[in-house]
């Protein structure tokens, strides 16, 4: 079955940094687009960066030059570099697999980011 498993997740103080991965099973990888995306309480969730995959890349306007979405086909990871972390980036990070063709969409279980002092 298909499977997402987030890690990376933790608390950092504003400014620091973080790298999310995404390992992706069950699925073949190359007919994906990548995501991730992020829900804080009592929020909706929102697409934080995706990659398709031919790589190319999108990222929301909030997050433009800090965070960076890649992706490694044979390792069928998905990764997000977040810099300059702000408490607005506290959230659950959610990573999803939509796929190409007929639209399903696959969802990891969340991780926790904090960033506070």
């Amino acid at each position: 079955q298909v499977q997402l498993v987030e890690s990376g997740g933790g608390s950092v103080q504003p400014g620091g940094s973080l790298r999310l991965s995404c390992a992706a099973s069950g699925i073949i990888f190359g007919i994906y687009t990548m995501g991730w995306y992020r829900q804080a309480p009592g929020k909706q969730r929102e697409l934080v960066a995706s990659v398709t995959n031919g790589s190319r890349t999108n990222c929301s306007d909030s997050v433009k030059g800090r965070f960076t979405i890649s992706r490694d086909n044979a390792k069928k990871m998905v990764y997000l570099q977040m810099n300059s972390l702000k408490p607005e980036d506290t959230s659950i990070y959610y990573c999803k697999a939509r796929n190409d063709i007929n639209w399903n969409d696959y969802w990891g279980q969340g991780t926790q980011v904090t960033v506070s002092s």
